[in-house]
């Protein structure tokens, strides 16, 4: 009895009608969600973009894609080579959104599709000059060899213990401008200067130079203080701050930026004293010490630019006890995080003018040349033929083939004015090349024109061949 009175309880519940908030009910009790105020929802609210740095961060993308594939193609046994139907496979491992034929369709410059000899199935590979790009940023990275140590080294006398984990230096890798094997190439080659305490963390060992421990942005702030006249009590502790467009600055926020500014704090390389986060500024000035932190990081980085994700990877080594996204966005005249490219990216805003670097490194140029030749598309694809095509002024496409005879073979010189006058984008594909005592000609193997067949008739028709030469026609 009990069970079927529960039960009907429930259908009428399920059976009641749910009224909107009116004039009749308005005594009823409402209870609202509250709205999330966290970094994640502001990320995603209305706030100043910078379409510069949003379309950076998307060409990024497509970089990185085209060289995960390069990394899949050379890592396998068969050959610099792969079929399309395995490559569709790699998709979602690499991060393709579209039809692994439309991806190739778009990028001509990169990949270069054909048949295989045996197996008779489409199969790609790297065009030589993507292979040729590819090779260049190799090098410039091998020769780059003494800065990546340096840089490795600054980033040790940032860390509070003196030590790094080396998951996550390999994530940073690219960024660092270091090698593939820098655990062999640079960490195991200089053991005056790194040690490895265990297999997976390194240790600065030695003495350190003086000059590495001064911040690069020590560096601007000396230029601004003598070159702009400025105070030591403004530059001391100063930032360089450069707003995006459009953004809106509210009332107060001058001063309270200016009072920032001003506020001294712990440098990075300055790991002796400790800050208080209780006394008078403390916390203000452990903020301050973390954005000291992350502006050095982005200025090792080669690009100025890192993924926010791989910066909790040094929240430890670095005492950085802040939420590293919400400071970020703290603070949008020096950080900006662009949400482009399927993550988020932090850029260095005073490191960036239009879209490229102020200061761009022989790494950065290599990258954008393969950057450059991925968007490219389907512009200058003809330089994509056969090397014996051969491109005339009057358009028209001659493939000559020297071991072919054309003692035979005449072609009769069709005059057709109309046609020249009008229109010039007949093609003649010529299949050989030979010289007669009456002069040379070439065999025409095809004929593509876009006129229509019934215009092409008519001007065949308007054609003299009583006037033509005997000699001609009869070798037809």
């Amino acid at each position: 009895m009990i069970v079927l009175q529960r039960q009907q309880r429930l259908r009428f519940c399920h059976l009641q009608p749910i009224f909107s908030f009116g004039p009749l009910n308005s005594l009823t009790q409402r209870r609202w969600k509250k709205a999330v105020d966290s970094a994640q929802t502001r990320l995603e609210q209305d706030r100043t973009r910078d379409t510069q740095l949003d379309k950076v961060a998307t060409q990024i993308r497509k970089l990185n894609v085209i060289l995960k594939l390069h990394h899949l193609i050379t890592q396998r046994k068969r050959g610099p080579f792969v079929s399309v139907q395995i490559m569709s496979r790699w998709r979602h491992l690499v991060g393709i959104n579209v039809g692994i034929g439309e991806f190739l369709h778009k990028v001509p410059h990169v990949f270069d599709v054909f048949t295989h000899p045996v197996r008779r199935n489409l199969c790609c590979k790297f065009t030589h000059k993507m292979l040729n790009l590819v090779n260049e940023e190799e090098n410039v990275v091998r020769k780059g060899e003494m800065e990546a140590v340096r840089r490795v080294k600054k980033l040790l006398m940032m860390s509070v213990s003196g030590k790094l984990r080396l998951h996550a230096l390999r994530l940073v890798r690219r960024e660092l401008g270091l090698p593939e094997d820098f655990r062999e190439s640079i960490l195991s080659k200089y053991s005056k200067e790194f040690k490895l305490v265990d297999l997976e963390v390194v240790q600065l060992v030695g003495d350190v130079d003086e000059e590495l421990g001064l911040a690069e942005i020590e560096k601007w702030r000396e230029k601004e203080y003598r070159e702009k006249w400025l105070s030591e009590f403004e530059t001391k502790y100063a930032f360089p701050i450069n707003f995006p467009t459009g953004y809106k600055i509210e009332s107060g926020y001058r001063d309270r930026l200016k009072n920032w500014q001003r506020l001294p704090f712990v440098k990075p390389y300055e790991t002796k004293e400790v800050v208080r986060i209780r006394s008078c500024g403390g916390i203000e000035r452990y903020e301050k010490r973390a954005v000291g932190i992350l502006h050095e990081f982005l200025c090792l980085t080669v690009e100025k630019m890192v993924e926010v994700e791989r910066l909790a990877h040094f929240q430890r080594d670095f005492s950085l006890g802040v939420n590293v996204r919400e400071l970020l966005l703290k603070h949008p005249g020096i950080f900006y995080i662009s949400t482009k490219g399927n993550g988020q990216r932090v850029f260095l805003r005073e490191a960036y003018s239009k879209g490229c670097l102020i200061e761009p490194n022989p790494i950065y140029v290599a990258r954008r040349n393969i950057l450059h030749l991925i968007l490219v598309g389907f512009r200058y694809t003809r330089e994509l033929r056969a090397p014996d095509v051969r491109v005339n002024n009057d358009k028209e496409v001659c493939e000559v083939k020297s071991d072919a005879k054309g003692d035979e073979d005449w072609i009769v010189p069709i005059d057709i004015p109309k046609a020249e006058a009008s229109r010039d984008d007949f093609v003649f594909q010529a299949e050989s090349q030979a010289k007669t005592n009456e002069g040379e000609a070439l065999m025409i193997s095809e004929v593509d024109s876009v006129l229509p067949s019934g215009e092409v008739l008519e001007l065949l028709k308007g054609v003299d061949y009583k006037n033509l030469e005997d000699s001609l026609v009869d070798n037809m």
